[in-house]
């Protein structure tokens, strides 16, 4: 009994290790505000991957941002490798000055996220095409800001709780004109 009660603990113990908390990055510098990044225009390139780290499909988004107020509004375009294209209208209202709120077209109810430090993590729902189906994927967005003009973004898409494939982008701001 003691070997299963020290298995448990023990198994706890990393599980409790691995989860990312963003109150983690609150000392990193420089602080991102999703707001001042995205205003304006961005460039990202990425790349979708299968759960096993196969690299699915390539993708270049071109992301116009405007803000008004409290709401940032992102007009994404993206461009995948197979001459696919999509585009996305993001609605990110601030409801906090660390919490946000936001919704799009293919999005299943609200996206909500969070900020700290260099940090911003992002959480969602999304309908997702593939081979023929719609799948509704849970996306846990981490994006990191490396200076002003770079943001590292990573992404896990879950089903039932179980990791399907990753999302990996790097972004470029580009200076105001």
């Amino acid at each position: 009994m003691k070997r299963i009660l020290r298995l448990g603990l023990a198994l706890m113990m990393l599980l409790a290790g691995c989860s990312t908390e963003i109150g983690d990055y609150r000392q990193q510098q420089p602080p991102l505000d999703i707001f001042h990044y995205f205003n304006g225009k961005t460039e990202a390139w990425g790349m979708v991957q299968d759960r096993s780290g196969k690299q699915l499909r390539r993708f270049h988004v071109a992301i116009d941002g405007d803000v008004v107020g409290e709401t940032l509004t992102l007009h994404e375009k993206f461009v995948y490798d197979d001459g696919e294209k999509q585009q996305r209208v993001w609605h990110i209202r601030r409801v906090s000055a660390d919490r946000y709120e936001g919704t799009a077209g293919d999005i299943a109810g609200v996206a909500t996220g969070q900020a700290a430090g260099n940090a911003f993590n992002w959480q969602y729902s999304m309908n997702v095409k593939a081979d023929g189906n719609t799948w509704l994927l849970h996306f846990d967005d981490w994006m990191y800001l490396q200076d002003g003009t770079h943001l590292f973004n990573k992404t896990e898409m879950k089903k039932f709780g179980f990791t399907v494939g990753t999302v990996t982008l790097f972004f470029t701001r580009q200076a105001p004109e």
